[in-house]
Formats: C-alpha cells, structure tokens, sequence
C-alpha cells in the first residue's frame, strides 16, 4: 500500500514538474506540452502531441512570418501607401514583411527598423530665401534668407547679385509675399469702380433716350393743337345765322 502511494505521488510531482518547466527558446507551450515553432515563412498547423512534433505549413498570398513562432495564422504584408509618400523598396515574402521608403520629393517623418512608416513632402523654399540643405529621403530641406544686394527666388542653391534686369524681373522679398487681404481688398475695389462706371453709363443711355422720346411727343402733342385751333376757326365761321337768317327771302 505505501508502494502504491508512493508512485502516485511520484507522478503528480513529475506532471507538476514539467507543467513549470520554461519551454525552450525555439518552443511555444500548448497545454502542458513544449512544442517546437515553425521556421521563417512558415505558421502552426497542427499543435505537436505527446508522440508527434509541430505540423508546419507555408505562408501564402500577401502573408509572412519573420522569426520563429507558434502562430496558428501568417501576419499580412504591409501596403506602402502613396498617400502617405510611401513606395516599395523591397517586396513582401513569406519570411519578410514589406520594406517602404519615401517617394521621390518626400522624407521619412516615421522611420522604422529597415524602412519608413509615414512620410512627407520637402518643404519648399520662398522667394527672398535660398537652399541651404537639399532634402534628403530622412531630412527636410533646409532654408535661409538672402542679405544685401542679393536674391533668390526660392530654387537657388545660393543668393545671386541683382543686376538691371534682374531688379526689372523679379523684386526682392526676403521671405514677405503680399498679404492675402490686400490683393482681395484691391479686387474689390476694381469690383465696385466697374460697376458704378456701368450704373452711370446706363443712366446716361436711358436719360438720352427718355429725352428724345418726350420731345418727339411734345411735338406729336403741338401739331395735334394746332389742327384743332385750325377746325375751331373754320366752325366759327359756319353760325346758325348763315345757315338760317330770316332777312332772306324763303
């Protein structure tokens, strides 16, 4: 009896112990089991057993794995989205994930361990300023304004020396632009000025048109009065005593 209590104590510590054990650096836990992983490219299929080892199969379509793991499911490529200045610099496989870096023109604003997660466009520079530092795919570009007798208009590399016709094409601003404001409060006005100048313009048409129109009735109006007084002069002259005068003989 004490033989029979002996073995089962001796097998409860074994479970215990191998239930505490720490897997192995290239094993995953499964129950109380240490399984081995499945290589690069590759995921779980089937959980190893007391007397088999890990089923393994391949990633496929836009998944990988990189490293040793127990994973069940491939983890999906990355996408280097344009509109986040992203291209590819190197392609998914099934034992790497997709490398992106910036496009042409924009730099790295979140790198990663070999690529770039987000990027953006280079700054460019104002007239008045020149290009101290090109940008590069991690730095933006760098500027600084022109001094003295000197200008740029925003796409030098270095300040040029006016001259004649250089002071004639293209004004020196050191950085300052023309507010906003100003050139809509200019517009408006050149607005305003063009429709009065159009308002006095049609009054004057209709004025001039409205005075030669009542003096074509005035005149309309006189000649009509004057055929009047014309009819009342002959009927003036024709009374009932020269139709019908008693003194004459019947």
């Amino acid at each position: 009896m004490e033989g029979l209590m002996w073995i089962i104590c001796l097998i409860i510590n074994v479970i215990l112990l191998k239930s505490s054990t720490a897997c192995g650096p290239s094993e995953y836990r499964i129950h109380d089991e240490c399984c081995p992983m499945c290589s690069p490219g590759y995921r779980v299929h089937k959980d190893c057993t007391e007397f088999t080892s890990t089923s393994c199969a391949p990633c496929i379509g836009s998944t990988y794995t990189d490293r040793p793991s127990g994973l069940i499911a491939c983890k999906s490529c990355t996408h280097c989205d344009p509109g986040f200045g992203l291209m590819v610099k190197q392609p998914c496989s099934p034992s790497s994930d997709t490398v992106c870096e910036p496009l042409e023109g924009f730099y790295c604003t979140e790198p990663t361990k070999d690529g770039c997660k987000v990027a953006q466009r280079h700054s460019s520079c104002k007239p008045g300023q020149y290009i101290r530092e090109k940008g590069t795919p991690s730095t933006d570009t760098m500027c600084s304004n022109c001094t003295g007798e000197t200008y740029s208009d925003g796409s030098f590399t270095s300040c040029q020396p006016h001259t004649q016709s250089d002071t004639l094409k293209l004004q020196q601003t050191n950085g300052s632009q023309i507010s906003p404001l100003i050139t809509a409060v200019i517009s408006a006005i050149i607005f305003i000025v063009g429709v009065v100048a159009l308002a006095l313009i049609g009054i004057a048409v209709y004025e001039k048109h409205e005075g030669f129109h009542c003096k074509n009735q005035t005149r309309r109006t006189l000649k009509q009065v004057k055929v009047l007084a014309a009819h009342s002069s002959l009927l003036s002259r024709w009374t009932p005593r020269n139709l019908h005068d008693p003194q004459e003989p019947a």
